[in-house]
């Protein structure tokens, strides 16, 4: 196997001077800090289950749970009756307006979020619900409703009957991790998994305005992969995250899981191993590794693969619990950032027991890109204390903020190039379960950090569900 890695194991705790990080920076940029504004209630009995140690309304990976289109923001959550809603306000508003979409939540499994994309082509929110390996759910509104949202009523009738295709476009019988995409040019496409957990392909389908097509896959789940213990012949990619940046190239970072537990140390353990990255510059036709080297083509017999060289970013075994589906962010200049997790070496080489090693001794990383062209790593100083995902977001001086789970926020500034993280808020007074739901689109857009949390709760008792806001400098 001849696989390339881009960042040496010797980088993990180095400290990168500012002029050879972010170059964005000026002198009088100020740094990352958040004032928070105010918190609304989405439902004060929402659903609640913990399944695969999470929530199904408060998943880090669900892509958007909350976004923010043309002064207003939107919210999708399952009621404590298992109803799918679609909540709206104007932004800095207190009361949000509510519609169910004709759909109830058929199993307890956190997998089965909402995700909603809009289509800019015509104005159309869509949404796709309830999947893990199975069958989706799929609804769409009028065309225009985003765009004009002052007059078009917030009603039911604003939306179509549930649907178990895209338009008629089937996709596939095992469709899991829905995020929807908007393109540059206005359409919308929608990303997602094809079969099932450590022997999966990731796909793409688009959204003309018009109609659905199903673009094909784009990873494949075959090869060989041999660590220190043993080998795997089947796997899947799992994505932090598929992003334009404002240059209209398409990132993605990612790791491995393997299917075969032989690969690591301690079957307590998970096979994920490796953080690494792909792009696209022609709307995910074709993917390229960091030397710009075509990869993978979608739809194609050449797909993205663990034997690839140039992929990985970041080397790491499957023996240190590393979190899939965590996080990434691309900075003004188009570079690519990321947040990985695992527990570090300096804790031992061998985690036994998954979630109770990330919750004792679990580190979050800050992974990017600098100006010419070198990956940086730096550990964040917030012990986890969760097995579970942190969120990355940067302001418009590109500073870094790190979402930790119980909605604690920690901060790194551009000028340090991204090395001085902090603690800017410690959660306090939210009483969040774990994992939060960032609105990505509203940062840019309003200059607001703002996330969705439910409040801990136990057995399948609901509780409350809010989004909080956080003001980021001027």
């Amino acid at each position: 196997m001849k696989r390339r890695t881009l960042l040496g194991a010797a980088l993990a705790g180095a400290v990168v001077s500012p002029a050879l990080a972010s170059g964005t920076a000026r002198a009088a940029d100020p740094g990352p800090s958040v004032t928070r504004t105010g918190t609304t209630t989405l439902d004060s009995q929402a659903i609640f289950f913990v399944s695969y140690d999470g929530l199904v309304n408060n998943n880090a990976f669900q892509k958007n749970g909350l976004l923010t289109y043309k002064g207003h923001q939107y919210a999708v959550w399952y009621t404590a009756d298992r109803n799918a809603v679609v909540g709206r306000r104007v932004l800095g508003g207190t009361t949000w307006s509510t519609v169910r979409v004709g759909h109830t939540l058929r199993y307890n499994d956190s997998h089965n979020v909402i995700s909603m994309g809009v289509s800019k082509i015509d104005g159309r929110l869509h949404l796709t619900m309830d999947s893990h390996s199975d069958g989706f759910t799929y609804v769409k509104s009028v065309a225009g409703l985003m765009d004009n949202p002052a007059g078009l009523s917030w009603t039911a009738s604003r939306f179509g009957a549930p649907q178990s295709t895209l338009d008629g476009l089937a996709l596939t019988s095992q469709f899991t991790y829905p995020q929807f995409i908007s393109t540059p040019d206005g359409k919308l496409q929608l990303s997602y998994r094809v079969a099932v957990s450590g022997n999966g392909r990731n796909a793409l389908a688009e959204y003309n305005g018009t109609s659905w097509t199903d673009l094909g896959e784009w990873s494949g789940s075959s090869g060989t992969y041999t660590s220190e213990h043993g080998s795997s012949t089947a796997r899947n990619m799992y994505l932090h995250g598929i992003d334009y940046d404002r240059n209209g190239r398409l990132h993605s970072f990612f790791t491995w899981r393997e299917q075969n537990g032989a690969v690591m140390c301690s079957s307590g353990g998970i096979t994920n191993h490796d953080t690494g990255y792909v792009y696209s510059d022609d709307r995910g036709r074709t993917w390229r590794n960091n030397a710009g080297t075509v990869v993978g083509v979608t739809g194609g017999s050449d797909k993205v693969s663990v034997t690839d060289a140039g992929l990985v970013v970041d080397p790491l075994n499957p023996d240190h619990s590393l979190m899939n589906q965590e996080s990434q962010f691309t900075d003004s200049a188009g570079r690519p950032h990321a947040i990985i997790s695992y527990v570090p070496g300096r804790f031992g080489q061998c985690t036994t027991n998954y979630v109770a090693d990330r919750t004792k001794n679990g580190r979050a990383f800050h992974v990017r890109k600098n100006a010419s062209g070198a990956w940086l790593k730096t550990e964040i100083p917030v012990p986890l204390n969760s097995s579970q995902r942190t969120k990355l977001v940067l302001d418009k001086y590109d500073n870094a903020y790190a979402i930790f789970p119980f909605g604690r926020i920690a901060g790194a500034s551009a000028a340090s190039g991204h090395t001085d993280w902090r603690l800017l808020f410690d959660g306090s007074g939210l009483n969040a379960f774990g994992e939060v739901v960032v609105d990505e689109t509203r940062v840019a857009q309003d200059n607001v950090l703002s996330f969705m949390y439910q409040e801990k709760s136990s057995g399948t008792t609901p509780s409350a569900l809010h989004v909080v806001d956080f003001g980021l400098p001027a």
